[in-house]
């Protein structure tokens, strides 16, 4: 699943370029890309959380990519895909004649991450026999192959993923206490697409082109009626199933027109779609709270960091959203922070 950039840093080309496949401005977003930044540079262990289809091995490549180590190895294993009696083998390799069908030596993954990064994808689907072993590499930085006495020392980043909830795993006894803790440094929880339709118009905008230079296929139009019913649905399996559908529109397509893949959903009221009552609640939220501040926009008490925004994105949402003053503009005032405080309040 690939998404594109519309996220950038002013001065820091590392991260313009680790968030160059990540589409989207909403607030939930920009939140999660804002953590992302702030633990790329550290060697800590990052817990990428979120549903089936949301994208988190994009984010953990993100982390990598916007990290020290990036251009280094970024190798990646999913828990779930690997049968249970081969996982031990995959993760820490194993010598010759270690088992029966062991007829060579095989290097384990995390002897080929070795001073980059290893993405353990759905780790909550480890097996509780394994799981001690991972602790141990995770905080000895060491290991032995099956089959061998020799101890192997790596220095390896670990970004994990799941879409369980690990924490009720570990009240159920079916998930280490302790490796939870040690995997749980720095969590980050993806949002569902559901919870970011802002952003939909512009990824579906993003898988027509993808999809029209893998087809040969020009589209021209995408009509209203078709992206209301990509906003207005409940997206279950998030930008995977939003891709799949895209794909599935282009392949019908005609005259250089998407078709509506989900006819079915053809809203009779626009008042009853998601993506409408979200939209008029969060101007409603901007309008009480800059009613509140006095209006006044920028600075620690005003509207910006009260709503959890920077400035200039209540500034967008504000003219997006036609929210102004009945009063003459200057009286919407964008308050600078004292000269002293400036290093506590960046906007």
């Amino acid at each position: 699943m690939q998404e594109s950039a519309s996220r950038s840093y002013s001065g820091r080309d590392q991260s313009e370029r680790a968030f160059e496949q990540i589409i989207g401005n909403s607030p939930a977003l920009e939140s999660v890309l804002d953590q992302v930044a702030q633990v790329a540079t550290t060697e800590a262990t990052v817990l990428v959380e979120g549903e089936t289809g949301t994208g988190k091995e994009l984010f953990a490549h993100a982390i990598h990519n916007a990290s020290p180590r990036c251009g280094r190895p970024f190798i990646k294993l999913n828990c779930a895909a690997i049968p249970l009696d081969l996982l031990e083998s995959e993760l820490f390799g194993h010598e010759r004649g270690a088992f029966t069908g062991a007829i060579a030596q095989k290097i384990g993954r995390f002897e080929l991450a070795d001073k980059g990064t290893l993405f353990l994808d759905e780790v909550g689907d480890m097996p509780p026999a394994l799981q001690p072993k991972l602790l141990r590499v995770l905080q000895e930085q060491e290991f032995e192959r099956l089959g061998s006495g020799r101890t192997h020392k790596v220095d390896v980043r670990l970004v994990a993923a799941t879409n369980r909830n690990l924490a009720r795993m570990v009240n159920q006894g079916t998930f280490r206490m302790d490796l939870y803790y040690r995997l749980n440094v720095f969590p980050i929880t993806l949002p569902a697409l559901r919870d970011r339709r802002e952003d939909i118009p512009a990824l579906v905008r993003h898988f027509v082109e993808v999809f029209s230079r893998r087809m040969g296929k020009q589209i021209q139009r995408i009509p209203a009626e078709t992206m209301v019913a990509f906003q207005c649905h409940s997206w279950p399996g998030n930008i995977r199933e939003l891709q799949n559908l895209v794909e599935r529109a282009m392949i019908v397509a005609q005259d250089g027109v998407l078709p509506n893949p989900l006819p079915h959903e053809r809203m009779n009221s626009f008042a009853t779609c998601p993506a409408n009552t979200s939209r008029e609640s969060e101007r409603g939220r901007i309008l009480e709270t800059l009613e509140q501040v006095g209006w006044v926009i920028a600075g620690p008490n005003g509207a910006a960091a009260r709503l959890g925004y920077k400035r200039t994105t209540l500034m967008a949402k504000m003219k997006r959203f036609g929210i102004s003053r009945s009063s003459p503009p200057e009286t919407v005032r964008v308050l600078e922070p004292d000269p002293m405080r400036r290093g506590a309040a960046q906007l």
